[in-house]
């Protein structure tokens, strides 16, 4: 904050002083003089950058949502009447609003590309994205270049959202739009499933790329913007504010064949495979068009910008209308196809029937046009019926002409369009729903009957069996502490939050790719597979369920090597995936890189140690307080990857104490770097080296929140407290994917 000209000891109270001078206000009349300051004021992380910043594990606090923690969506949603509100959203796509007229009198193409940008910045790596939580009702994606309009479509919608209330989410009601706008042109679609729920705050930490500026060159998040898997990950759109790529090209300019490249990475790192690459390119512009008849220049500012009268709306148009024909979003203008509000095979058709020639839209944008073209091929104006204009294509249309691979695909699709409809509901179903999670999670008459692979289907698992026989049984093995309760959580921790995948539900520990991950010490894990799965097969149940079993039985043997006596809860029911049902090239995106938990670190990253553990435990779903007691735990228990002793800051390894904390807070001890990572803990008096430690360890004593935590635990009258918290936080990651209890 810079110091006001005022010559005042107090700067936010003289910048006050400032701002109401120039208001011709008087200061002292001002009853929120000291309150908070929305605009101005310096967080935490403003005047200290180098904090850890624990924001991310609080995004989403209770205290955001209003509908209250009794709420059940699940159950809001027995009560919906699907097929009245199915038939409300048919009727509403012709039945043109006068304040934001449909192009051609029917809204589809909006709803679509709304439906599509909420569920278009999904992103394979760590799953986060997607129209499952309505988050395009919020900053930043209500406000990305690339969602110009979509202020409008949402608010087109609201008279049905208003009218069906809780018993449809928002998350849920712009994708079932997007799908009922293909319907209602035409398409057979593949399907719909209901149960996406509401945020109700920005998700702010989410990280969308380090520009500081919307649509910077692409170059900035490659590392060779012409080698398109440089991108930098998690990423998967090429520029700040976009949804995919660049409708004219890399950086702006044209070249199919280099945009081709960019659109395979892009979609690839979205979970597409080439085939559906060019179904969802071909049937999301085989309706609709593009809007850029005007100056995008002139445009007001975006939403999130926009003055209080905007009422959450964003770039007006000073000049005309702003709307219908003279509406301006992405800059290029033109429909794709003849008949822009019917599903047909007219991209396909329009794109390989012409030649095409580069030119510019009215609002200066590169687009393509057909070199020439019969006038009953055009489309006609999106108000007057009698006007015709040429149809135009992107980079990234051109692009399924010219690709060789793509282009075989495309003429495939073109003579024969019911595999192309087929390959496009299935693509369109995989993009709206990608981030569902399983099918445990879907509801709603619509939901398809057929398991898809990118759906990590388990089957059911016994949930009827003698758990404390099956204990017993593995108690009496040979296995550690730390190999019981080491697999355990290797075998839960690839949960996410963000798309619900991985988890210990289906046991793919055992299976490719993820028996071979480093992080998973392949040999470690099979032995102890070796000896718990006949154990699973004695008693009928599943190795899911006998090796989280098994992680309960070194917990509670760590507890009473504590002195305490307090049992694990169990859900039983879990069930085995078999390679078949296993996606192994979509899974490698869950190997862990890092995990603080068991002090594990594949190589060295240009994000610290302690800023992936945020991560881990972000898309776990823990809490901050969680994090540190399980931290707390699996050290003293002897868990550290490769039997490590950073961290482990007891004599008793294998009894599950409060040690760690004690420890860490002690002040009889000092801590001093070796520059390699490791810090050595040494004994003020003696000089004795008593532990060695991680950054990871220590930032529970150096952030002054983890501190707090750790204090609590380190109290006298918190051994128990300590293992109960423990016990709690753990069987919350072993069910984090039992959608079915």
């Amino acid at each position: 904050m810079e110091k006001s000209s005022h010559d005042s000891a107090d700067p936010i109270h003289a910048e006050n002083q400032e701002a109401n001078h120039h208001n011709g206000s008087d200061i002292s009349q001002c009853p929120f003089m000291q309150g908070a300051i929305t605009t101005t004021e310096k967080t935490v992380t403003d005047w200290w950058p180098n904090t850890l910043n624990l924001d991310i594990l609080h995004q989403h606090d209770s205290k955001t949502n209003p509908l209250g923690a009794d709420f059940d969506y699940h159950e809001e949603l027995k009560k919906l009447d699907v097929d009245a509100l199915k038939k409300d959203l048919h009727e509403f796509m012709t039945d043109s609003q006068d304040w934001w007229p449909a192009d051609w009198g029917h809204y589809g193409g909006l709803m679509i590309r709304m439906a599509w940008h909420s569920a278009g910045s999904y992103r394979l790596a760590d799953g986060r994205g997607g129209g499952g939580t309505g988050n395009l009702r919020f900053a930043p994606l209500n406000s990305w270049p690339d969602n110009v309009s979509l202020d409008k479509a949402k608010r087109l919608l609201w008279p049905i959202k208003k009218k069906y209330g809780n018993k449809v989410s928002w998350a849920d009601l712009i994708i079932l739009a997007g799908t009922i706008a293909y319907e209602s042109m035409g398409l057979k679609t593949y399907g719909f499933a209901f149960g996406r729920q509401d945020i109700w705050h920005p998700e702010k930490d989410v990280y969308w790329g380090a520009e500081k500026e919307w649509l910077a060159p692409s170059d900035e998040r490659y590392g060779n913007v012409d080698k398109p898997d440089t991108m930098e990950n998690p990423l998967a759109a090429v520029q700040m504010g976009l949804i995919y790529v660049n409708p004219e090209g890399v950086n702006g300019k044209q070249d199919p064949l280099k945009t081709a490249k960019q659109v395979r990475e892009t979609f690839k790192r979205m979970a597409m495979n080439d085939e559906e690459t060019v179904a969802l390119t071909a049937g999301g512009h085989t309706v609709g068009k593009t809007h850029g008849n005007g100056d995008a220049s002139i445009l007001g500012p975006d939403p999130e910008s926009a003055d209080v009268e905007a009422q959450g709306m964003g770039w007006a148009n000073p000049t005309k209308s702003g709307k219908g024909r003279y509406t301006v979003t992405s800059g290029l203008e033109g429909a794709w196809t003849t008949h822009p509000t019917k599903w047909d095979n007219g991209f396909f058709e329009m794109l390989f029937n012409h030649e095409w020639e580069s030119r510019k839209s009215p609002a200066g944008a590169d687009q393509w046009e057909p070199v020439s073209i019969k006038e009953e091929d055009k489309p006609v104006d999106v108000e007057d019926l009698t006007t015709k204009h040429n149809p135009m294509m992107t980079d990234a249309d051109m692009a399924m002409k010219m690709d060789p691979i793509y282009r075989e695909i495309s003429l495939k699709f073109m003579n024969d369009f019911e595999y192309f409809s087929d390959t496009f509901a299935r693509a369109w179903f995989k993009l709206t729903h990608r981030d569902l999670g399983p099918k445990d999670r879907w509801f709603g008459p619509d939901v398809p009957q057929e398991d898809l692979i990118w759906q990590d289907p388990i089957p059911k698992g016994n949930y009827n069996y003698d758990v404390n026989a099956v204990k017993a049984k593995i108690a009496s093995t040979d296995l550690t502490i730390s190999e019981l309760v080491s697999t355990a959580w290797d075998s839960a921790r690839t949960y996410r939050g963000s798309d619900f995948r991985g988890g210990s539900n289906g046991a793919r520990i055992r299976l490719e790719p993820q028996n071979a991950w480093e992080g998973n010490e392949p040999a470690q894990l099979q032995n102890v597979l070796s000896i718990l799965e006949p154990i699973a097969s004695e008693f009928g149940i599943s190795v899911a369920d006998t090796i989280v079993l098994a992680g309960n039985v070194g917990v509670e043997r760590a507890i009473k090597n504590a002195g305490l006596d307090i049992n694990v809860p169990f859900a039983p029911g879990r069930g085995d995936a078999s390679q078949e049902m296993t996606d192994v090239e979509s899974f490698e995106s869950l190997e862990p890189l890092a995990d603080g938990y068991r002090n594990y670190q594949k190589e060295e990253y240009v994000v610290s140690p302690e800023e992936m553990l945020l991560d881990k435990t972000q898309l776990l779903g823990l809490t901050a307080a969680e994090m540190t007691v399980l931290i707390g735990g699996m050290r003293v228990m002897g868990t550290n990857y490769g039997g490590t002793k950073h961290g482990v800051f007891t004599e008793n390894e294998g009894a599950l104490t409060n040690d760690f904390f004690v420890n860490l807070t002690d002040m009889i001890y000092e801590w001093k770097s070796l520059d390699n990572g490791i810090y050595e803990i040494k004994n003020r008096h003696t000089g004795e080296v008593k532990y060695t430690a991680t950054r990871v360890d220590l930032v529970f004593g150096s952030n002054s929140i983890l501190r707090a935590y750790s204090e609590l635990y380190a109290q006298d009258d918190s051994k128990e407290k300590f293992v109960t918290d423990f016990a709690a936080a753990w069987t919350k990651v072993m069910n984090a994917n039992r959608f079915d209890i």
